[in-house]
């Protein structure tokens, strides 16, 4: 049996604030049993809720030499679903509201994380053949497992992989002002760690990591080259050798329109027509006109630049003037996005509904009754939400970016092929043009549109297709 070791700063159902925490939380559940015997690192942060701490239960503690003092690990560990769960405590690093705060604290809070992870483990009893790293809060601990601990015998085999969830995210800071990492060796120090005159854990960990992969198979394409590799395309091409892309999964249990409580009727292939049901109920929960013509737009996302919103912004005049659409929003993020749906809520009370917030009850009405759904991403490296509108049914619009290019295939009007829209360029007026070809056959063509339907309710997006793919990736590395 192999052992894997998933080491990270969020995960389900314990911390959450974006994709990473679902797919730390998702995959191991789905990698086989008897083959695999995976556990999981997480800090131990001050603001996990009480309920998640009760199900936390002491294990031990350690005073192990660090660059500043001697500085206390405590253990704690937790069983859900089958999985183990261990925490790192300490207070002084992972107190406040929220697991991420400042960049110059992060750096230093999460070098602590990646020593204390590797010094636990004797303790532990527990030896990895291979430790998941994810994202640069964890990239740091090939690096000093390579720089402190390959002449114990105890590490000596350890083998590790980098996941990077968005490249855009690389821990970038002074050299000499990270506490946790002065005593490493300067050839470390000013070698793998350094870019552009800063400390970087994301490119450290990638140099040091025996295999790298990223979420989606575009994606790693993309951050090969200057225009997606954020900084980092040079050393992407220097690994591409080891370099891979698998796309995440989505729960199938949790988002299951035959079973899902939070929409109004439940539906599945066979009963497609029940959905427009659904679409009655958003309008009505939401106060929109009830209008069964009209092609209801979801969307629900992170409102930032990054998502495609600016293009939103320049053409949402025009789409509403000419084209008999509702627009759906949930989400929250930068100010401008946010005043901007306000707006046009406003604007367009009957028309168009902005819920700046979250709210996991109307994100799967959204899912359940919306006809299309709008993701005209900058970039992307996997996206789920397209993963789940499918599942419900609901057509995605999307750019050709990332792991929306790889899970949506444009519709092929002729063959009568494909499971969605897409336009290449990040260009407001290509966005505009998919969106009334989209409006079109909607409108004109409703028995390709329930093809289309059809054939996204079909598709396989479970965690089962990627976690075959991991345990691949595992068996040949160890």
């Amino acid at each position: 049996m192999k052992r894997i070791l998933f080491a990270a700063s969020e995960g389900n159902p314990f911390i959450k604030t974006g994709g990473l925490a679902d797919v730390v939380g998702a995959l191991p559940k789905y990698l086989d049993k008897e083959k695999f015997d995976v556990r999981v690192f997480l800090p131990k942060y001050l603001c996990i809720s009480e309920d998640c701490r009760q199900k936390m239960k002491y294990v031990t503690e350690i005073y192990a030499d660090m660059p500043r003092e001697k500085e206390y690990i405590g253990i704690y560990e937790a069983k859900i679903e089958g999985i183990h769960y261990y925490f790192i405590d300490n207070e002084h690093y992972f107190a406040g509201n929220s697991p991420y705060n400042q960049i110059f604290e992060d750096v230093n809070k999460f070098a602590f994380y990646c020593r204390a992870v590797l010094t636990c483990l004797p303790e532990l009893g527990f030896c990895p053949d291979i430790i998941h790293c994810h994202d640069w809060q964890a990239a740091l601990i090939p690096v000093f497992l390579d720089a402190f601990y390959r002449e114990n015998p105890f590490y000596r085999n350890i083998q590790t992989i980098m996941t990077i969830h968005n490249q855009k995210f690389q821990g970038r800071w002074r050299i000499d002002d990270i506490e946790n990492c002065r005593d490493l060796p300067a050839s470390y120090r000013y070698g793998a760690m350094e870019a552009y005159g800063e400390t970087n854990f994301l490119k450290a960990g990638i140099l040091h990591a025996d295999r790298v992969t990223t979420v989606s198979e575009t994606y790693a394409k993309e951050i090969q080259d200057p225009t997606g590799g954020e900084g980092l395309d040079g050393v992407m091409r220097e690994v591409s050798g080891k370099l891979s892309g698998i796309v995440n999964g989505i729960d199938t249990e949790e988002y299951d329109p035959m079973t899902d409580p939070e929409i109004a009727v439940n539906f599945n292939q066979k009963t497609i027509a029940k959905k427009k049901k659904n679409k009655e109920a958003l309008q009505a929960a939401l106060r929109l006109r009830k209008d069964s013509s009209a092609m209801v737009l979801g969307i629900v996302s992170r409102l930032t630049q990054q998502k495609g919103f600016d293009l939103v912004r320049s053409v949402m005049e025009e789409m509403l003037n000419t084209l008999n659409i509702q627009i759906v929003v949930l989400g929250t993020g930068e100010e401008q996005f946010q005043d901007f749906f306000r707006h046009f809520d406003w604007k367009y009370p009957d028309r168009v509904s902005a819920t700046i917030g979250y709210s996991e009850e109307i994100a799967h009405m959204i899912y359940g009754g919306a006809d299309a759904f709008l993701m005209p991403s900058q970039f992307e490296p996997c996206g789920l939400s397209q993963l789940i509108s499918m599942r419900y049914g609901t057509i995605p619009i999307v750019r050709e970016t990332g792991g929306l290019k790889d899970t949506v295939e444009p519709y092929n009007g002729i063959w009568h092929t494909g499971n969605g829209f897409s336009f290449a360029n990040y260009h407001a007026g290509e966005m505009l043009m998919i969106v009334r070809y989209a409006y079109d056959i909607f409108c004109n063509h409703p028995k390709d549109w329930r093809g289309m339907m059809k054939r996204c309710m079909e598709m396989d997006n479970s965690w089962q297709n990627s976690a075959k793919k991991y345990e691949k990736l595992y068996q040949e590395l160890s």
